[in-house]
């Protein structure tokens, strides 16, 4: 009997009339021994479905060779294949959101005790902003409440300006100017799904404004008044 991987490709090459696909039997020539020692050639006829076999199933091999693709890497995913700039790629544009904001660094400044507490803050009292200034040669500046901003802005007008903001520390605007377009809408839509909730921070305030409220001091300490203070610990011992 003959299997069905075997008749269809018979049928296949039947049907195409291939130059190889003959109806006679093709001797295949061999030597034999005879009776007296002596040598004689001898053919030997060979199927020509044999041959038609065979020469399908290469050709069905080469074929399914040819258009099996390869692996897909993480780099040619489809979800990238839209644009040249790396982003992320995950399960929704909410969750890709929430781990830019996560791996970022946004609740380093703009959620409370995000440091503190080592990062255990629930996810609904996320970004909420921190009167905690911070203050430099640039004046003080604050975290704002990234809720209630979102809230006031359209995601086209939230790109826009991650895209093109130049501003005063702390905030990293030369890195985020750099931020795809897809990464910053998925950013405005976690924020979003938050919801309001808190109060505005307060404004940034000048180098020569004295701020009231508790703020960071980031500006480089002269050697002199550090062997200072730690004269004075040691006197304090």
């Amino acid at each position: 009997m003959i299997c069905r991987p075997t008749c269809v490709a018979a049928l296949l090459l039947r049907r195409w009339r291939w130059p190889f696909c003959v109806t006679r039997r093709i001797p295949r020539w061999t030597i034999r021994q005879t009776a007296d020692h002596s040598k004689r050639v001898e053919s030997f006829p060979m199927n020509h479905l044999f041959l038609k076999t065979t020469a399908a199933a290469m050709l069905l091999g080469i074929g399914f060779t040819a258009v099996t693709p390869g692996p897909i890497l993480a780099d040619e995913s489809p979800a990238l294949s839209t644009t040249s700039a790396p982003r992320v790629a995950a399960g929704s544009m909410i969750a890709a959101g929430q781990y830019l904001v996560t791996i970022g660094g946004c609740n380093d400044c703009h959620t409370g005790d995000w440091a503190e507490t080592n990062g255990d803050v629930p996810v609904q009292d996320w970004l909420t902003g921190s009167p905690i200034g911070w203050r430099g040669p640039w004046g003080t500046t604050y975290a704002s409440n990234l809720r209630l901003l979102v809230r006031d802005m359209s995601e086209d007008a939230w790109v826009t300006m991650l895209k093109t903001r130049a501003d005063r520390p702390p905030m990293p605007w030369m890195n985020v100017n750099r931020l795809d377009d897809n990464d910053a809408r998925a950013i405005y839509r976690f924020i979003a799904s938050l919801g309001v909730r808190g109060e505005r921070m307060p404004a940034a305030l000048g180098p020569d404004i004295e701020p009231k409220t508790p703020y960071f001091l980031l500006e480089p300490q002269p050697p002199r008044r550090l062997a200072a203070a730690a004269a004075g610990q040691d006197e304090n011992h």
